[in-house]
């Protein structure tokens, strides 16, 4: 875990207190640390008088518009945005991951900021801090503005604790930091409604997220001795159950809370003849972002993924095959 970095955070404060046109985009299908980031970091902006543009390829998922302003949020249009100071890419690993349409209308951009906190980031933008010891970028982005006095409300708090908390795995994954707790208290104090929140983000369900976690539960495979289990989700159970963004989220959490099961895999068919493979680990020995990296994905090295050519069948053989060599390491 390091620092990457070309600026500080009194230089990435002072490109944004230049500019007045800021576009703020994250990473194709988002999740709590995308939106929060995002948002956090716009509805700031906003209170200083800028002129800002959240984007998101896919847009918010269903499950986090209860948080405020997502009615912000744009999807990208058929031309660029025009005359923009700024662009600044949060929680996205790589450039790519923001989108075709996202990185077409940003593509006029004077300066791109890159802020995120994953370690296989390259460092790319005019600017860019990479920080792989926090565990949002959420996190990242409350810093910034308490160090550098940009203005936080309760709504940018709203978010910036949804990226934190939803990143840490409700404060619970190993890489919660101190920091992180201090940060949820400092938002305690200051008149956060903690309670409500977590409520919205982990005890509100659509029905077809039940019907998603059934399946899990009915079909889920075992293997390395119970060490490492799996679940396919085909495309025809996401019709079946008019699946939406956002509804598996967490979802693997559940496989990886088995007491014998060292990683928890989830392969997700998607377009283009495509496997998404989602990989968590919870022995910090085994790195699942190096087995994903096998595979031309990527990841921190208890949470990773890759997307990867080819049937579920087939890509589930060759990603457990990989996977199950590093198990075997752990003796």
């Amino acid at each position: 875990m390091e620092l990457k970095t070309n600026t500080n955070f009194a230089g990435i404060a002072a490109t944004l207190r230049g500019a007045q046109r800021i576009a703020l985009v994250s990473h194709v299908r988002p999740d709590g640390d995308a939106v929060g980031s995002l948002l956090g970091l716009a509805l700031s902006l906003r209170q200083m008088g800028k002129t800002v543009y959240p984007l998101l390829e896919d847009g918010v998922p269903e499950n986090l518009m209860f948080l405020p302003e997502t009615g912000l949020v744009m999807k990208p249009g058929s031309d660029p945005l025009m005359d923009l100071d700024v662009a600044i890419a949060l929680d996205t690993a790589t450039h790519e991951r923001i989108g075709e349409g996202c990185m077409f209308v940003l593509s006029g951009a004077a300066k791109l900021v890159n802020i995120d906190h994953h370690g296989s980031n390259p460092g790319y933008g005019d600017l860019f801090l990479i920080d792989s010891r926090e565990p949002a970028t959420g996190q990242i982005i409350y810093k910034l503005l308490r160090e550098t006095g940009m203005p936080i409300d309760d709504a940018v708090r709203q978010h910036l604790f949804a990226a934190i908390s939803t990143d840490t795995g409700s404060f619970q994954f190993s890489c919660t930091t101190a920091d992180s707790h201090r940060i949820a208290a400092e938002m305690m104090e200051a008149g956060l409604d903690i309670a409500t929140l977590c409520r919205a983000l982990y005890h509100t369900y659509p029905k077809r997220r039940l019907e998603l976690q059934k399946a899990l539960l009915n079909e889920m495979q075992f293997c390395a001795g119970d060490r490492i289990v799996s679940w396919i989700l085909t495309k025809e159970l996401m019709d079946s159950v008019a699946m939406l963004p956002g509804d598996t989220e967490g979802l693997i959490d559940t496989l990886r809370a088995v007491d014998s099961v060292v990683s928890a895999v989830i392969f997700e068919e998607v377009a283009g003849g495509k496997i998404r493979v989602s990989a968590r680990s919870k022995d910090t020995r085994l790195n699942v972002a190096n087995v994903c990296a096998q595979f031309g994905g990527g990841g921190h090295a208890m949470a990773a993924g890759a997307r990867i050519k080819g049937t579920a069948a087939e890509v589930s053989e060759k990603f457990l095959a990989a996977l199950e060599a590093e198990v075997a390491k752990l003796g």
